[in-house]
């Protein structure tokens, strides 16, 4: 059983929350946080728009393999996520997972208060915002979402949910070509349709989809889709001479990619640079008791890595720790300092 699907996520949307660190994204730095600040001792809430922890990870390559974490030759994104979820959970965070953080407002101490879409409010005695790059909208499917939730995804954190099916994936991009090489193994079937005969993955990516014998089919689209309580075929057009074609399918996968912007964070009050949220050597935004880390923030010679994001949260977080308690330590000693 993966915990990336299954940490237990808080089902009360109406409720008041109190803590001490509200960590707003729950990708590896958010999730490093979440360890993080459970290490130093404060309590943790983790709010996050996707319905999954792993950010990108999740939503776009969990079977990717990544190769320059620390420590790591290579790790798959699932199981990076996987063991990041597994070490912040002896400090029992609260994970408010399927909520967008949509207003921040200051309490009569000075304390940051977060409502959620969802209703739910947050009092933090610190904020830490490691959203990445941002929502993330996935690009709609020109067919339509007739058939979302019903034989159409945009996100593929279950691979054995398609087992034994016939797989459509739609896009150009590395997330397509890798979708497709994952499923191949497992489904039925996995026919890969692009709108034209460029692609954005990785020529090596390409080469391995091509020598599994999956069936590419260029300069098309889907233009239709058909069933009846589920998705059960997709009609696929040519772009030139218009020809069209069905293909059996019970799911199709649109990773046509996304489009990212910062949401209602730009109403915060935060100061921007280049859609990103600066910050100082404390990992301190402008904002009172606000706090980011990782691919979201801007500072002279930033690089945006996850190895980066992790050294940058514990940073965000020990500030953090200093301002919800004047007498705490920024530095409170290394884990090994409390082995018994």
């Amino acid at each position: 059983m993966s915990v990336l699907s299954d940490v237990p996520v808080s089902t009360d949307f109406s409720r008041r929350i109190e803590t001490d660190v509200l960590i707003i994204g729950a990708g590896p730095a958010g999730l490093y946080g979440t360890y993080y600040a459970g290490f130093r001792g404060l309590r943790v809430a983790v709010m996050d728009v996707l319905p999954q922890c792993g950010g990108q990870i999740s939503a776009m390559y969990p079977e990717k393999p990544l190769f320059d974490i620390a420590g790591f030759p290579s790790v798959r994104g699932r199981d990076l996520v996987d063991n990041l979820v597994a070490q912040a959970e002896p400090y029992g965070p609260v994970y408010l997972l399927g909520h967008r953080a949509v207003e921040l407002s200051h309490d009569a101490d000075g304390r940051p208060v977060v409502r959620s879409d969802q209703g739910t409010t947050v009092h933090a005695g610190a904020v830490v915002i490691t959203g990445g790059v941002g929502t993330f909208t996935p690009r709609p499917l020109p067919a339509g979402d007739t058939f979302l939730g019903r034989g159409q995804v945009y996100f593929v954190p279950s691979p054995a949910d398609h087992a034994d099916r016939d797989v459509v994936v739609v896009g150009g991009g590395d997330s397509a070509f890798d979708w497709a090489a994952t499923l191949a193994p497992i489904a039925r079937s996995v026919t890969l349709v692009h709108r034209t005969s460029r692609f954005r993955a990785h020529a090596a990516t390409v080469e391995k989809v091509r020598a599994l014998g999956i069936e590419i089919i260029v300069d098309s689209e889907v233009s239709a889709l058909h069933g009846s309580a589920h998705l059960e075929q997709a009609e696929i057009r040519h772009r030139v001479d218009r020809t069209t074609r069905l293909l059996p399918a019970q799911t199709v996968v649109a990773a046509l990619g996304f489009t990212a912007d910062l949401g209602p964070l730009q109403n915060w009050g935060l100061s921007l640079q280049a859609r990103r949220i600066a910050v100082d050597t404390r990992m301190a935004t402008n904002v009172p008791r606000v706090f980011a880390a990782g691919d979201i923030t801007d500072y002279p010679g930033k690089v945006r890595l996850i190895a980066v994001g992790f050294g940058e949260v514990a940073t965000a977080v020990n500030n953090a720790a200093t301002v919800i308690d004047p007498e705490a330590p920024l530095f409170p000693g290394h884990s090994t300092e409390k082995e018994n």
